[in-house]
């Protein structure tokens, strides 16, 4: 079992049903249901899963998105631990700040593996993770 964290834009492709990787992502949760991995987010991903509904005017589907992210994952908050290490992250300034963000909430929940699609994330090492990584370079 292992504790595993979604960076936003998985929960993307699998809520907006993007066709190039939505199966990779609904197949990546069954795995991850039948090892008893626990799913974590941040409370970043839920501000960001929102933004592109709100900008439709579709409000509903907006709080859909978040709720569904709430059901299905811990989600963890921007603390006082999340922030000394974006604090030490953003000593880097190609660190951006939302991935900063991520990154730190990641590490305070002290995960596994941090999922994410952007490539320039895996080329970092972060205390508290034990691996940054794309869907297609999972262990698993």
């Amino acid at each position: 079992m292992s504790r595993i964290f979604w960076d936003t834009n998985l929960f993307i492709y699998l809520l907006e049903e993007n066709p190039k990787f939505s199966k990779s992502v609904m197949e990546l949760r069954r795995k991850m249901i039948e090892r008893k991995d626990e799913l974590v987010t941040s409370t970043m991903t839920l501000a960001e899963i929102q933004v592109v509904p709100r900008r439709a005017g579709d409000l509903g589907l907006a709080v859909h998105y978040r709720d569904t992210i709430q059901r299905v994952s811990r989600v963890v908050s921007f603390d006082g631990a999340a922030a000394d290490k974006f604090a030490e992250l953003r000593v880097n300034p190609a660190i951006q700040p939302a991935d900063a963000i991520q990154l730190s909430c990641a590490a305070a929940a002290g995960v596994t593996i941090f999922i994410t699609n952007d490539l320039r994330l895996t080329r970092l090492r972060i205390p508290g993770i034990d691996f940054v990584t794309t869907m297609d370079r999972l262990p698993f």
